[in-house]
């Protein structure tokens, strides 16, 4: 309003030509008017964009980075990114958030399908070794930009609500698995999420340092600490009768 009110106390002044008013009319109708919101299809650009330039996100990950590096990368000019997103730091939020979408869903059907505890087990630690092994940069650059949050302020709360996603996630999985063993999770939401982050991380660390048994040894990792979370009831073993005398 302060700016508004300076505009149009200079219209009062005498050497304020009738061209000026109107240029000074329009300045203020620029200012009062509220912005417009981002269309429906403006959005959709938006993530069909953050989508084409995630392979090239992945591969430069977060320093090597810019909107002008990204689009010589892609089949996308500078000045088209920089129209659907106000720097490198908003694009690759869009595609991360879009990429982490989707691995949030990825366990829900070997949940749901699992009738058994091994089974669920099993289903669960070989859709994480996949996950490591074909989307090994995707994965380094949600950990690169989970690091420069410790940084960018502005990367934090979309950070902090990916990993709430992610943290959600293990739970529905450890939820399932408990329903069918019968027996509680042995520590909190939040502590149990570090852990299977924690080994994820360092197998996807050793893996992409050419460690070929790093995936392998995720796996068996990942199948002790949940049997450690989980404590399975161990049925009675059956007493054998004793043979009749001949």
């Amino acid at each position: 309003m302060t700016s508004v009110k300076r505009v149009l106390d200079k219209c009062q002044e005498p050497a304020f030509g009738r061209w000026q008013a109107a240029a000074a009319l329009f300045t203020i109708a620029t200012m009062a008017s509220p912005p417009r919101p981002r269309d429906h299809k403006f959005n959709e650009r938006r993530a069909e964009l953050g989508e084409a330039a995630l392979q090239t996100l992945a591969e430069l990950g977060y320093a090597r980075t810019s909107l002008r590096e990204i689009a010589q990368n892609s089949e996308f000019s500078h000045g088209v990114l920089h129209y659907y997103f106000t720097d490198k730091v908003d694009l690759i939020l869009c595609s991360v958030r879009q990429y982490k979408a989707r691995c949030v869903t990825r366990y829900d059907e070997v949940t749901t399908t699992s009738t058994t505890f091994d089974e669920l087990l099993e289903g669960f630690a070989t859709a994480l070794a996949a996950s490591a092994r074909d989307e090994a940069p995707m994965h380094r650059l949600w950990y690169d930009l989970r690091s420069q949050s410790l940084f960018e302020e502005a990367f934090r709360a979309d950070v902090a609500a990916i990993d709430k996603s992610l943290e959600k996630m293990i739970w529905r999985v450890m939820s399932r698995l408990a329903e069918l063993a019968g027996a509680p999770v042995n520590a909190p939401s939040d502590v149990t999420y570090a852990m299977f982050d924690g080994l994820f991380q360092q197998c996807l660390i050793r893996h992409l340092s050419g460690d070929r048994k790093a995936i392998t040894a995720m796996q068996a990792s990942v199948q002790l600490v949940v049997r450690q979370l989980i404590s399975v009831p161990v049925a009675p073993a059956k007493r054998r009768r004793p043979a009749l005398a001949a």
